[in-house]
């Protein structure tokens, strides 16, 4: 008997990981694990679990054509009560995590130390008392030690790993911040609630483009940790954008990851008009229709607002519209503590 991990993604964002044997149907281990995915019938009758398998290898057996037409099983839709995995799967659940009676799950952990990556930036590593496990791009609520605050960061660790990593933004006078610059000791209890997120690395069918802004590179450089290992055959180019040269952290990791994978076109853009680069300006200036690859291209982008709509916007200038355009906007003030 094998058992695999199956990823509900709700529909709020939410995602939960359950424990899946190969003999037995994802609803039921769902409910075995507490959590209520809809459903009448546990027949393959009614439609009611009807959901999206987005990555994985299953096999369903017998449901009625009223329930899922053979048009919406090609496309990848199952019932869950006739679903059993062959592999490990993420499967898009249209509800959301409260009406399952699930919730984001808090894990405790205590901190490993801190990295002053520059004046902007930190390192942040954390030990939990158990692997959260998620897809590479989510990320989680990190409890601000001595507060009763917590800050929204993304993962820049590989899914699985047994020590948790994030790239935080220095914000002056952030609650998060003040405790990484001034406070933070090895040993602080603290506390990672999630996983949660749609920005996450889905199955990779066509060439990638990956545009970071500033310490929006924190997802992707989680998506490279889990491509060096589980390996990749479509070339990325990562876009990775900042305002000056010290702001650029993680090149030699970037580069070490990039090597190892080995499709991987890294190309740093600043904005600083005082600082010598190659490449000046924003993504956009340097972001071409060859780059979309005549649309057949996925393309994911996590960075401040502007910098997606501005994107989006070149979309239209260019002409050409990517299969799949990605995006997670955070808005990196203390007010509002997003993602990444």
């Amino acid at each position: 008997m094998t058992t695999y991990n199956v990823a509900l993604n709700f529909e709020d964002g939410v995602t939960r990981v359950i424990q899946c044997e190969d003999d037995e149907m994802v609803t039921e281990a769902a409910f075995r694990q507490k959590i209520n995915i809809p459903m009448d019938c546990r027949d393959g009758v009614c439609g009611t679990c009807k959901c999206f398998a987005e990555k994985g290898q299953f096999e369903l057996e017998f449901y009625l054509d009223e329930a899922m037409t053979e048009e919406e099983a090609a496309q990848g839709y199952v019932l869950t009560c006739q679903m059993s995995p062959l592999s490990d799967c993420v499967v898009r659940v249209p509800a959301t995590s409260a009406a399952c009676k699930t919730a984001p799950e808090p894990v405790s952990g205590e901190v490993l130390g801190v990295d002053r990556l520059s004046e902007t930036s930190f390192g942040l590593r954390v030990k939990m008392a158990k692997t959260v496990v998620f897809l590479p791009g989510q990320y989680v609520n990190v409890s601000v030690p001595g507060t009763d605050k917590h800050r929204s960061y993304s993962f820049s660790s590989k899914p699985g790993a047994d020590e948790a990593q994030f790239l935080i933004r220095n914000i002056p006078g952030g609650v998060m911040s003040n405790y990484l610059g001034e406070r933070a000791k090895g040993g602080d209890a603290i506390t990672l609630t999630g996983p949660m997120g749609t920005f996450y690395l889905r199955p990779m069918e066509r060439p990638q483009l990956w545009l970071a802004g500033g310490t929006g590179l924190a997802p992707f450089l989680s998506m490279l940790e889990h491509l060096a290992e589980q390996g990749n055959e479509q070339p990325i180019t990562l876009y990775y954008a900042a305002t000056r040269a010290a702001d650029l952290v993680e090149l030699d990791r970037i580069h070490a990851l990039a090597k190892q994978i080995g499709n991987v076109t890294v190309i740093t853009v600043l904005a600083a008009e005082e600082d010598p680069h190659g490449r000046k300006g924003f993504v956009t200036d340097h972001l071409s229709a060859d780059d979309l690859n005549g649309g057949d291209v996925d393309v994911y982008l996590c960075g401040p607002p502007p910098m997606v709509d501005a994107v989006r916007g070149h979309f239209g200038t260019l002409g050409v519209q990517p299969a799949n355009f990605y995006f997670e906007k955070f808005n990196p003030t203390e007010a509002e503590a997003d993602a990444a």
